[in-house]
Parts: C-alpha cells; structure tokens; sequence
C-alpha cells in the first residue's frame, strides 16, 4: 500500500510537467485509436514512463512492461502501474538473469507492437522467441544505442517488422539528448560524489547530441572539458566550439572525471585505466554498461570496496591509486539520479505516443525497416509543447509561401 500511494504521488508530479502527452492521452481516451491491440515494452520504469503507459492505456491498448535497466526502475511507481493494470515485470536492482526473465514474462502478452530502449527486446524475440514474431506488427525503439543495432538488423535482412526511430526525431535529439542527458547525469555524477566540477577536467567520451549536453553543462560548472571522438566532423565540431579535442591515449592522463557518451563499447580501456589519476571518476551515460570495461577494472584492481558512496565503488589499484565507478557502469544519470525532467520526457514520449498511433493505423503497408517518425508529428510536439508554455510563433504569409515553393522569382 505505501509504495502504490508514493508510486501515485510520483507519477502526480511528474505529469504536471508533462502537458503534451496528457493532451494526447486525453485525445486517446476519446478516439481509442489502440483499441484491441497488445503492446509489449521494454522501457525505464519512471514515473515518466507511467505517464506514458497511462496514454497508451487510455487510447486502448493492452500493456506488459519489463525495464530497460534494472537500476533505474523505481520500484513505487511499478506497483502504481500494476495498480492501474499495467502488467510489470520489472523490480529495482535485479541480476541480469532477471532482467532478462522480465523481458520475457512481458513478451508472454504476445504483443501486436512493441516499445523498446536499447533493441533487447526486439533482440530476443529474433532470436528466443521467434514464435512470436508472426503476430508482431511493428515497434518503436527509444534510444541511440536501439537504433544502431536496428539498422544492423535491417541492414543483414533479419529485421522481420518495421520499426520506427522515435529517438532520431529533432525534438528527442536536441531537448532529450542534448539538455535531459547534460542535466540528469551531472545531477547523478554529483549525488553519487559531491564534487566540485569547477576547475576539474572532465573527459566526455562521444560528441554526440548527449555529448554535447554533458559537456555543455560541465563548461558551464567551470570544468574545463576534454572531448574524445572517432568522427573527424564531430571533432571538428567541438574543436570549434572550443573544446579540447584528444584521442582517449592521451586525455586518460588527464581526466579527473571521465563520462562516456558514445552507445559503443570498451570505450575505457585497460590501457586507459592504468594511467589515470589517483581519484578518477568514471561514469556512464551511454546506454549499457559495456562502454567502461569493469571486467579489465576488476582485473587490474588490487581491492575492490562496494559503497563507498550510494552507487559509488572505489578500486583501489595495486599502486595505491584509486578510481571511483559510478551505478556499476551502467546509465548514471538513472541509476544514481532521476533521468531526465519530466519536461524533457513530455516531448520524447509524446512522439512515443504519436508514433505508436501512426504504426497502428500504418503498419498493414509497411515493409521490415526502420522507418523515420512522420515530420509533421516532430512539429506537432513542437507546437503542443510552445502552446503549453504561452509561446507563440510567426507564420507564413501568402507571399512568403509562394516565394519558397517557385523557382520563377528571383532576387
């Protein structure tokens, strides 16, 4: 009973932030452009997502959800939603092997779409649950990391169903990636350490739309920011925003705080290890946590002391040195604080929401692929979010119109 009421009570705060979806919820609830479907998702249990999984609801579908990281699920909110008839699969702090329990017990609904944050779920079932796939009619996929497994899938012709990129939206990657990312995982480097990040170096692996929030913000602590990339016009990019831009070889030296942003791999290595700073910080903000090698920390460490913080452990090297990883190496800014504000979160899962309405009435004609959200829904959440905050805009006049769609007029 009490984690149901302070799950409600999460989920109350967070929609007050949230008036776009609410809106589209409210038109959901009126038109049931879901009604009779299952959906099946594999997502962050936030209170956020409630709010999302209560428009979906209210549009008529059926839901099972299971987390996309075991540490960020808040465990309130969860028996809220279950409360609400939401099938939940999903407690806070589980081993893998759960985790991935979970995935499958939401996969049981036998989904007619699905939502995902990082490709596990669509993972599985190409590969555990192909039984299953028959019925799946398309999905949704949330993040980074999910769309560059996605279009591998595509690419090697084994992608049974459509997909839609709901991260590669405008509003998701400037306002989910770029200011939700560079705020929440300072937040969580700085409830897990308390640090100062003025007059620190801070080394952000990937320059990203996430990248470029972390460093954004961390310049704006005062921090001098070291960024690393393997893209020449990214790096060019950041080189020219002022940043220092070194390859990962040299800026281990010198980091005092090392985030990495990149939806790759062993992005910290052993050799990187072996050379930093006594007090290091590492932290994630990626999407799994396989960008920082904890295997090779493990490996290196002389002794490893569990706590020395909430989702602080410190290794202490065999030379003295110690470094400090932050959530276990997986998403900071989840495991250590709240993820994004609910603002941010209103536009990434309004397009979520809008998305899953267009697939539904679209997916009968649509080929295996990953599809690009419709623009006019981008600039639908764009104009519901600026009309909710008292912002208005200029239009086009007829003249202007005419002047951009003809060739005829010249200067």
């Amino acid at each position: 009973m009490d984690l149901r009421e302070s799950g409600e009570r999460q989920i109350s705060w967070a929609a007050r932030s949230m008036p776009v979806l609410t809106a589209v919820g409210e038109r959901f609830a009126l038109e049931r452009p879901l009604a009779g479907l299952k959906i099946a998702a594999c997502l962050h249990v936030t209170a956020e997502t409630a709010v999302l999984m209560g428009a979906l609801q209210a549009g008529g579908a059926e839901i099972a959800l299971a987390a996309s990281n075991p540490l960020s699920t808040q465990d309130d909110v969860a028996e809220a939603l279950r409360d609400y008839g939401v099938r939940v699969h999903a407690r806070a702090g589980v081993d893998r092997s759960a985790y991935y329990r979970h995935i499958h017990q939401a996969l049981d609904l036998g989904p007619d779409l699905v939502l995902d944050d990082g490709c596990d779920l669509v993972n599985i079932l190409h590969t555990e649950r192909t039984n299953l796939l028959e019925r799946v009619s398309g999905g949704c996929e949330e993040t980074t990391t999910g769309i560059i497994r996605l279009r591998q899938m595509a690419a090697e012709g084994a992608l049974r169903f459509p997909v839609v990129a709901v991260n590669d939206t405008r509003t998701k990657r400037m306002f989910d990636n770029r200011y939700g990312t560079g705020q929440s995982t300072l937040d969580g480097i700085m409830r897990a350490t308390n640090t100062l990040l003025a007059g620190r170096t801070v080394v952000v692996a990937g320059f990203g739309y996430c990248g470029r929030g972390v460093a954004e913000r961390a310049k704006g602590f005062g921090a001098r920011v070291i960024v690393t990339e393997i893209d020449a016009v990214k790096a060019l990019d950041a080189t020219l925003q002022g940043y220092e831009v070194r390859p990962m070889a040299q800026a281990a030296a010198l980091g005092d705080l090392f985030v990495t942003v990149t939806g790759n791999r062993d992005v910290i290595r052993a050799e990187h290890l072996s050379v930093m700073k006594d007090g290091a910080i590492l932290a994630n903000a990626g999407h799994f946590d396989v960008e920082i090698d904890v295997r090779a920390l493990d490996e290196l460490a002389g002794e490893v002391q569990r706590g020395v913080r909430p989702n602080t452990d410190q290794y202490v090297m065999p030379d003295g040195r110690r470094l400090l990883l932050l959530a276990e190496g997986r998403l900071v800014n989840l495991t250590a604080a709240e993820g994004h504000p609910a603002a941010v979160m209103d536009m990434s899962f309004s397009a979520q929401a809008l998305a899953v309405e267009w697939l539904a009435a679209e997916r009968a004609g649509l080929a295996p692929g990953v599809y690009d959200v419709p623009e006019e829904i981008d600039h639908e959440v764009a104009r519901l979010k600026l009309a909710a905050a008292g912002i208005a805009i200029d239009r086009l006049t007829g003249e202007q119109e005419d002047y951009l769609h003809s060739w005829r007029v010249g200067s």
